[in-house]
């Protein structure tokens, strides 16, 4: 699998891929940054909640749609996905190479965007920075968007581009629905573009004043519940999803328009 991840990250060679990975979360940190730092008020749980909400909220879904749609695209004007599904390597191989592909991705990207938050504030901030929490945030969040990879690459096999980046809109507008308000009390768990900001916001309980109060007990009750919940919900449909895609890109043979 190492060569098939390698093979694909060699594809993205000249592409809007490798800048959409390297460079977007170079400027959205640098702004942000700078923003904080003029920022007479500025803390790092001011920080922490106001980059990953957008983070989680519009970059994950959107970013994710765009990514998996470009990915796909390299292979159908390549050859209509002629040439990737006669290379003579199993279906299951190459569609785990994509998905790799896209974790690969978003990982550097996240870990990239925040790093450079955490410099930027480190060098405008007083005090100290604490990056454990800013890094442990966003192992959360990629583990918690590994669901939402899944679907936007079978969306971007199955349908194009223009499908995957259609279901990114409704994603935002999920996540901020029900992953930032009441509404999805009782139902975030059945909704993939809710996990990320869900998992993702438990670490800032350090910066939380609870933590330091009587309602620690309670606090950090919750944040075990949303954990188990939260992860159980990631392991399972991932699981489904990806097992569910494999065994349909298997018998796949191209979009019917080409025949």
């Amino acid at each position: 699998m190492i060569k098939v991840l390698l093979s694909e990250w060699l594809k993205t060679k000249r592409t809007a891929v490798r800048w959409a990975t390297l460079c977007m979360p170079l400027v959205f940190s640098l702004f942000s940054a700078v923003y904080l730092s003029i920022r007479p008020d500025s803390s790092q749980k001011f920080a922490f909640e106001g980059f990953f909400t957008i983070w989680t909220v519009f970059v994950i879904p959107l970013g994710v749609g765009v990514l998996s749609g470009l990915i796909v695209d390299e292979e159908e004007s390549a050859g209509n996905f002629n040439g990737f599904l006669l290379t003579g390597i199993s279906r299951t191989k190459l569609y785990l190479g994509k998905f790799l592909l896209m974790f690969f991705c978003l990982s550097s990207c996240t870990f990239i965007a925040v790093l450079i938050l955490c410099i930027g504030m480190s060098l405008g901030m007083k005090g100290e920075i604490f990056t454990s929490v800013f890094v442990m945030a966003s192992i959360f969040i990629v583990v918690g968007a590994l669901p939402i990879l899944a679907i936007h690459l079978w969306l971007s096999f199955a349908w194009g581009m223009g499908a995957s980046i259609g279901m990114s809109i409704g994603g935002i507008l999920m996540s901020a629905l029900f992953g930032l308000t009441g509404l999805g009390t009782k139902i975030w768990q059945f909704i993939p573009w809710t996990w990320p900001i869900k998992l993702g916001m438990l670490p800032g309980i350090y910066f939380s004043d609870a933590i330091q109060s009587n309602l620690k007990r309670e606090l950090l009750s919750n944040i075990k519940q949303t954990m188990i919940i939260g992860g159980g919900s990631v392991l399972f449909w991932l699981t489904v999803i990806l097992i569910g895609s494999i065994i349909w890109f298997n018998i796949w043979e191209g979009r019917k328009n080409y025949g």
